[in-house]
């Protein structure tokens, strides 16, 4: 007999495939790092658009601007470090499927995300075989890991804002996603005014739980480690729903038949962009210079039309930088 919901109601009855895989996720997670590497890229000319010299960060736009690409992006205190270290240190996530993910066939992590950290170190080393290290964390370790120097970089789905801009450094945005949330599909949720009064998870440290209270201040707030763990809860009945980010949620509908992500406008935009330690501007800088390197020769375009097109039925176009910090 199936023990009721904190709610009193019975957890929705769930097929005996889909919450295997999701623990499998879990477990994996904690397994420490894999590597993979991509071909060298060819160089693209940069147009540094502005300086360096922009307004102080407001969530009105500017907090997506970064640091133009000037100079000799191989020649900073940062990019030397690394280099002498001899590897990449890159958090990640190996529970975002479509963005990062460990591929139980071969145990490799993969995904959208996954191909932005291997340009970035094929352009540090060209090329980076074996010198990419993926450190799997949670989204609370962002920060923290990137300011005491355990990781370079993260790329883990991380939304620019001017509160993380005060504590880290962003490259320019690499994609704009937007905030939505998934339910069941017999939940009789259709909108957003249906969450009031349910239980809507989203993972601790992450600007997803802070916005869906201010819109939808009558909802429950639930938190968990990560996404994973949120699709764990919802799939026990512990929670009515999960929102996050739409790149997120469409990789955890495309594993559950019985999740359907609410077909509404995006409660907030979440730009994403590369978080970097606060004093690397060097490598911030470099970046920038992966990013136009992926624009100009198509790697961008590529790699979401194999991740996130086939999930989100959208054709996606790189974000157009916005440098002046």
């Amino acid at each position: 007999m199936k023990r009721p919901s904190p709610s009193g109601r019975l957890a929705r009855p769930r097929r005996a495939w889909v919450a295997p895989v999701l623990a499998l996720l879990l477990v994996l997670a904690a397994c420490g790092y894999d590597e993979t590497t991509v071909p060298s890229p060819q160089a693209a000319t940069v147009d540094a658009g502005g300086g360096n010299d922009g307004p102080a960060c407001t969530n009105d736009g500017t907090q997506v601007r970064s640091y133009a690409p000037e100079g000799d992006v191989l020649s900073g205190d940062a990019v030397a470090r690394i280099r002498k270290r001899g590897r990449l240190v890159a958090g990640v996530a190996a529970d975002t499927f479509l963005l990062g993910s460990r591929d139980p066939s071969d145990g490799q992590i993969k995904g959208f995300d996954i191909d932005m950290a291997t340009a970035i170190a094929d352009r540090i080393f060209a090329p980076a075989t074996g010198k990419l290290e993926l450190r799997v964390i949670t989204a609370a370790e962002r920060i923290p890991l990137l300011q005491d120097g355990t990781i370079d970089i993260v790329a883990r789905n991380m939304t620019v804002n001017c509160d993380r801009w005060e504590q880290i450094a962003f490259s320019a945005i690499y994609y704009d996603a937007g905030q939505k949330v998934l339910v069941g599909r017999d939940s009789g949720i259709r909108d957003i005014a249906d969450l009031a009064d349910k239980r809507i998870c989203a993972p601790a440290g992450t600007t997803s739980i802070q916005n869906i209270q201010t819109i939808q201040p009558q909802a429950i707030p639930v938190t968990a480690g990560d996404n994973s763990a949120c699709m764990v809860l919802f799939q026990n009945g512990e929670a009515d729903g999960v929102s996050t980010d739409d790149t997120v949620l469409a990789g955890l509908a495309a594993q559950d038949p019985y999740a359907v992500v609410l077909d509404t406008p995006f409660l907030t935009d979440e730009p994403y962009g590369i978080g970097v330690n606060a004093d690397d501007v060097d490598l911030v800088q470099l970046i920038n210079v992966v990013l136009e390197e992926m624009r100009a020769d198509g790697r961008w375009q590529d790699s979401y039309d194999r991740w996130l097109r086939p999930s989100l039925q959208v054709p996606g176009k790189q974000p157009k930088p916005q440098y002046g910090r």
